[in-house]
């Protein structure tokens, strides 16, 4: 173990705790307690030698050397309280009591001591203080004067050191001074260093952990100019962070969100205050391992936080050029869920919505049928009373079998709804005639449309080929999408159904000059329950689940549905089915693709619409 390690070691026990884990706190009163122990002593052991040399002192040498303790005290008050400056102040009026003592007693201004007040200024610029140094050097200044005085009107005591001493001791002087001088230069050096070194550690720090942190760390000017700006950036936008300096950062940022990003630094430099903004940033998408040439890009939501850089110990300052710090995170997946959530509430209140369009649909669908066969089962039951003749009877039990099967028909049409929904519904794919299925559907609502003063118009080919799929569903698609065109035409209108085939695909076309559909309602035509119009406003009975069983029927044959329809002009629902069946699990993308502003599709021209034999 060396000296100076054992030095250090007995510094650093006398160190006050409150400073023992600030390095730069700790290096300074080091440098305080060192050269004042070390300086007396030395002094404390020359004593004997002097005794030695010199004989028995007088009193002024005895107060001299017993004023020697003053910079061990100092050093014990500091190690005690801590208290940095107020030791530098006290040791400052030490020496220069103990220099201004010895001067008095050696000749005043022209003592060996006199030079001894240079270093007191030199001492107190240690404490880093300049109210110290002020204060060192006003009272050093101060000495001086009162020297001058002293000596310029003689009241100083006469000196007993002759001549030939007189040189010896300020040769002494000088070379004590300037001992004492470099040692405090050595201290002022070391303590430098330690401080640059502890700089260079606290930026190795920061530069580290800028580096690491996952948030960007930028700082720019109030004009969105990027300045700095961390590591971390390659890692949020794909690019090198020397490329988002200046407005490279701003490039990045969309179009639209420009506006709100520029006017967040502006206000943090201009306010004075943190603000947060967020905002979308381009990202370049890497394939592969050459990152100087990006494959593509994607935008990600970006959350910025600003506040104004502290303009020196007054935060107060700031103004419109103040630069501003950022710090950006990726809020994407945030985003993504905020967006999740709110689009589970638009589902559930979608989901509410049907609920109570699904119970104002059933109340009426259930109720008129159950009160008709309630109301003529009672009459069958008291047709004594009634009096009730044959026909009256037949009637009756007609109107009773009509509100059964419509009864049904709405059971029917729930349990379907219910197995397709669930996935239980299932298919059983054959090869089949979709001509004559076309044909015996709508004669099966020919007298209805006869009834309704509708003209119900089929142009089916002869040659259409056979489609591998649910015959049992095509017909209820058919049987849905005709019906449906028939209720919701007025009398005097027309039903069209034309089939065809384009590629490998057969082409079903309903086409009606009915009432049309609404373009706010086109978008929701397939939901289940829904009815065009108002749920009070009801004119056609029905649950509004004859196009949503149509469109998942289509979709679980790998099909399509489109809708096109205006107000009084009329509806078309054109059904795109593949000859050969396409399970439904590969075409899980398959939707409706409704367009509201487009009229009615007219039909080829090839195949003119006739009336089918």
């Amino acid at each position: 173990m060396t000296v100076s390690t054992i030095i250090r070691d007995c510094l650093d026990a006398m160190l006050h705790p409150s400073v023992r884990y600030d390095a730069l706190t700790s290096a300074r009163h080091r440098a305080f307690m060192a050269p004042r122990l070390l300086g007396s002593l030395a002094a404390f052991a020359a004593f004997p030698v002097y005794l030695a040399l010199r004989g028995a002192p007088n009193a002024i040498e005895v107060a001299a050397f017993a004023w020697l303790m003053a910079p061990i005290l100092v050093s014990y008050f500091l190690s005690r309280t801590g208290r940095y400056e107020s030791a530098q102040v006290l040791s400052s009026i030490a020496l220069a009591s103990l220099v201004m003592m010895m001067a008095i007693s050696t000749g005043g201004i022209n003592s060996f001591a006199a030079i001894w007040l240079v270093v007191v200024p030199i001492e107190a610029a240690l404490s880093a203080s300049r109210r110290i140094v002020a204060f060192a050097s006003a009272l050093a200044l101060s000495c001086v004067g009162i020297l001058i005085v002293l000596t310029g009107l003689d009241w100083l005591p006469a000196s007993e050191a002759g001549v030939a001493s007189h040189g010896v001791f300020t040769a002494f002087g000088i070379a004590s001074a300037t001992i004492y001088a470099a040692g405090l230069a050595f201290g002022t050096e070391s303590l430098a260093r330690t401080s640059v070194s502890l700089l260079y550690v606290e930026e190795d720090r920061y530069r580290l952990l800028a580096r690491n942190m996952s948030d960007v760390i930028s700082r720019h000017r109030h004009n969105g100019a990027v300045e700095f700006i961390s590591p971390a950036a390659e890692a949020l936008v794909g690019a090198p962070a020397q490329r988002l300096l200046g407005h490279g950062l701003f490039d990045r940022v969309h179009v639209a969100d420009r506006p709100a990003y520029l006017t967040a630094l502006s206000n943090a430099a201009r306010g004075g205050e943190a603000r947060s903004v967020e905002f979308r940033l381009r990202r370049d998408v890497v394939r592969g391992n050459d990152r100087m040439r990006p494959s593509g890009a994607e935008f990600i939501w970006v959350e910025m936080r600003c506040r104004p850089m502290e303009q020196g110990a007054d935060t107060s300052l700031a103004h419109a050029d103040a630069e501003v710090v950022a710090v950006l995170r990726d809020v994407t997946d945030r985003k993504l869920q905020e967006e999740a959530l709110a689009q589970a509430r638009i589902e559930a209140e979608r989901a509410d919505a049907s609920k109570t369009r699904f119970l104002a649909t059933m109340s009426h669908e259930l109720r008129t049928p159950l009160n008709a066969i309630i109301g003529f089962s009672d009459m069958l039951v008291q047709e004594e009373l009634m009096m009730l003749d044959a026909t009256k009877r037949k009637e009756y039990a007609q109107l009773i079998n009509d509100s059964g099967q419509h009864l049904l028909s709405v059971v029917n049409g729930i349990l379907d709804m219910s197995k397709l929904e669930s996935g239980n519904f299932e298919i059983s794919p054959e090869p089949f005639a979709p001509r004559p299925a076309l044909i015996n559907c709508c004669n099966l609502l020919a007298l209805k449309a006869r009834e309704n003063g509708i003209d119900l118009i089929t142009d089916a080919p002869k040659d259409l080929p056979e489609v591998n799929g649910d015959p049992r569903a095509f017909r209820q698609i058919l049987l849905n999408l005709v019906s449906n065109a028939i209720k919701f035409t007025e009398r005097g209108g027309s039903v069209t159904v034309a089939a065809g085939v384009e590629g490998s695909r057969l082409i079903l076309r309903v086409s009606d000059t009915g009432v049309g559909i609404a373009s706010d309602d086109l978008a929701r035509i397939g939901d289940p329950f829904f009815q065009a119009g108002k749920t009070y406003q009801r004119r056609h009975e029905g649950t509004g689940l004859g196009l949503s069983i149509v469109k998942s029927l289509v979709g679980m044959h790998g099909g399509e549905m489109q809708v096109q329809s205006r107000i009084d002009e009329g509806t078309t629902v054109t059904i795109t089915l593949p000859l050969e069946f396409t399970p439904q699990a590969e075409r899980a993308s398959n939707v409706a693709t409704l367009n509201p502003a487009a009229r009615t599709a007219p039909i080829d021209q090839a195949h003119q619409v006739k009336k089918s034999a």
